[in-house]
């Protein structure tokens, strides 16, 4: 049967007025009623990897995509899975000579290799998940996916560190303690009950205490996820609720999982193979300047791509029909290198990019129409966008003698090393250090490891060395990694044994700088009716940024909206709604010990159908009598007389249950 020859019976090719192709689970309640054929907008299963039929046309189309990091590979993706488009009508048009964008893996032995960062990724990753299971494997045999390779490993090696908050030259911190005082803890409660509109222009600092941005819980999120205090407080939350299932794993990273090699060779590589097999096509040396956009009232048309080919200005004849996606400002532009003996120059200043920089498509594209937002928030001040990383290759000697003294494997084992990174939290950098599962690279020496070192503060002395990071060389950054693991006496054998590349990114958090409504350009700005806007710095309706899933989330949008795909984009996860992960959060945000009021709960509910879903008491069973008394007199102390006789009715329901 053709895909015509369905009568009506499968629906039409094309969604209906008003389909809501990035659906918000926030915006409203939901609920089971006549002809309400959609699940709920953030259910996530196999009824919503559905293969829709081919928009009408589609096979004389052509899409054009700048930019060919994780996001635009997405596209092209999404355009051949789910929007059926021939794959040698799409182009990816890249301004380097190598697809990948920030996600890179470069470097040799000889040289020492570098990457500029890392990824650290969940099980609720759902749209990367997705686009994976249907990316073949990178050394399974064919027939199994990205997915599939990364599912096994992490199954049969899982992630956990021994060692994630260090201070005092070596000392081990206890970050099971999170620090937290009851006032602190509903600093966090609050934001998490706020809503997303009254938080335009707020940074981390102007709503959190002093106490609370030096508590253990702090380190570890803002290290994480790489937080400077001057950061959005809106993206902090949002932060908070996309990672809620995992706020008990923070401390030893067991809520983590990792790939077996680097972000380049585990996703861009197979990845683009896979694109490139299909027929895709890659045009490098390309760096797009401007879209000529044709307006007729309201609707914005590309009809034209100004770019430089190989230094050489062209214009790129967009066709009516033709769709195109564009990556708008990028985390790792102008990123500065350096190594063991010199400091990274940065070409930019702190309030201007530049003319002929990354952000310019979508500084040209602002000053066209307010719909595409406001690109001087996010790279206008480089001293709250910036930090700095270093890749250490590393051949046996103290450092690797001390590493292994930190692992939950022989690093040289294959399997899990640091599960993560190892934060110093009395480091004026904020300096961290991690060791993945090596080899990092394929074609790495057995007697090799691959480090990554980055730090988050620039503005301050080095402990050790007394200078501001990015004025340091990577033996200095070595020598002050030396001193906070308790090895500076040993500094130069380490130096001997060590290859160290340094990159210094101006614009690395830029997207987590403080901003309002209307900042950052929606996927498809209002009007547009070929253009689709992709990467990091794009508004979708929940999701966070600074993430593989975010740029892919937006290509896939992207692709569903401009087709009009009968197919929706699921909302984020909905963990964070989950009953057992809120009450899960509140026991580790308290440091492991029952929050107020869990002991009544307890009561209610330790005989019923729900027991499982409370967080285990601590104390022995003989003592959870005096242990449930205790709590309802501070109970009753803080609320009165009728608290108490809660507590007493608690009881009573709960002989109920046991009796019956």
């Amino acid at each position: 049967m053709t895909h015509g020859a369905h009568s009506g019976l499968y629906g039409p090719s094309t969604a209906p007025d008003g389909f809501e192709h990035e659906p918000d689970a926030t915006a409203g309640y939901w609920s089971h009623r006549a002809k309400n054929t959609l699940p709920p907008p953030d259910f996530i299963g196999p009824y919503a990897r559905h293969r829709p039929l081919p928009t009408p046309g589609v096979e004389d189309r052509r899409a054009w995509i700048i930019g060919g990091g994780i996001g635009g590979l997405a596209a092209a993706f999404y355009l051949i899975r789910d929007g059926h488009m021939p794959p040698a009508h799409i182009t990816v048009l890249e301004e380097m000579d190598i697809e990948g964008g920030s996600m890179d893996g470069a470097g040799n032995p000889e040289d020492g290799y570098l990457i500029r960062g890392g990824r650290e990724m969940n099980w609720n990753y759902d749209t990367l998940w997705d686009m994976f299971q249907d990316v073949p494997a990178v050394e399974l045999p064919e027939g199994y996916s990205v997915l599939d390779e990364y599912r096994l490993l992490n199954d049969n090696d899982p992630n956990y560190s021994k060692a994630r908050l260090m201070r005092n030259q070596g000392e081990i911190v206890d970050f099971t303690d999170m620090g937290l005082t009851h006032s602190q803890q509903w600093e966090m409660i609050r934001l998490m009950l706020k809503r997303k509109e009254d938080l335009d222009d707020i940074t981390i600092e102007e709503y959190f205490s002093e106490g609370f941005l030096s508590s253990n819980f702090w380190a570890l999120f803002r290290s994480m996820f790489a937080f400077k205090n001057c950061h959005s407080l809106l993206e902090t939350k949002l932060y908070m609720h996309r990672f809620l299932d995992s706020v008990d794993g923070f401390g030893d990273l067991s809520a983590l999982v990792f790939p077996k090699y680097n972000q380049y060779d585990t996703f861009i590589k197979p990845l683009a193979g896979m694109l490139r097999e299909k027929g895709v096509r890659f045009q490098f040396g390309t760096r797009v300047q401007d879209l000529e956009l044709s307006e007729t009232g309201a609707q914005k048309t590309v009809t034209g791509i100004v770019c430089t080919v190989a230094g050489q200005p062209q214009r790129l004849e967009v066709g009516e029909p033709d769709l195109v996606f564009a990556l708008t400002g990028s985390m790792t532009e102008n990123t500065a290198y350096g190594d063991l003996d010199t400091v990274p120059q940065l070409t930019v200043g702190r309030h201007e990019p530049g003319q002929d920089s990354g952000w310019t498509l979508w500084r040209n594209l602002a000053e066209k129409s307010d719909v595409f937002g406001h690109p001087e928030k996010f790279y206008g001040d480089t001293d709250q966008s910036i930090w700095e990383s270093a890749t250490l290759t590393c051949k046996p000697s103290p450092l690797v003698d001390k590493l292994k003294t930190l692992s939950v494997n022989d690093p040289y084992s294959g399997r899990t090393v640091t599960g993560g990174i190892i934060t110093f939290t009395d480091s004026n950098w904020l300096l961290n250090v991690t060791c993945n599962r090596q080899p990092h690279f394929p074609d790495q020496p057995e007697d090799t490891l691959v480090l990554w070192v980055y730090g988050l503060l620039m503005d301050q002395p080095g402990n050790h060395v007394g200078k501001a990071l990015p004025e340091c060389t990577g033996r200095e950054i070595l020598s002050e990694l030396c001193y906070h693991l308790g090895i500076e006496d040993q500094i130069d054998d380490v130096v001997a044994n060590t290859k160290v590349r340094t990159a210094l990114m101006p614009y690395i958090t830029a997207q987590f700088m403080k901003r309002a409504a209307g900042d950052r350009p929606r996927v498809v700005p209002e009007g547009c009716t070929n253009l689709g806007l992709i990467g990091q710095f794009v508004e979708t309706r929940n999701d966070i940024i600074f993430t593989m899933e975010a740029s892919i989330r937006t290509a896939r949008i992207g692709v569903y909206k401009l087709l009009n795909i009968p197919k929706q984009a699921p909302d984020i996860s909905p963990t964070q709604y989950d009953i057992r992960n809120l009450l899960r959060g509140a026991r580790a945000l308290n440091s492991g010990k029952p929050f107020l009021g869990e002991r009544l709960l307890h009561r209610l509910l330790d005989r019923t159908y729900y027991a499982h879903i409370l967080p285990p008491l601590p104390e022995p069973e003989t003592q959870r009598d005096e242990a449930f008394e205790a709590e309802v007199d501070t109970l009753a102390a803080k609320g009165g007389a009728a608290l108490k006789a809660l507590g007493s009715w608690i009881s009573n329901v709960r002989k109920g249950f046991s009796s019956e």
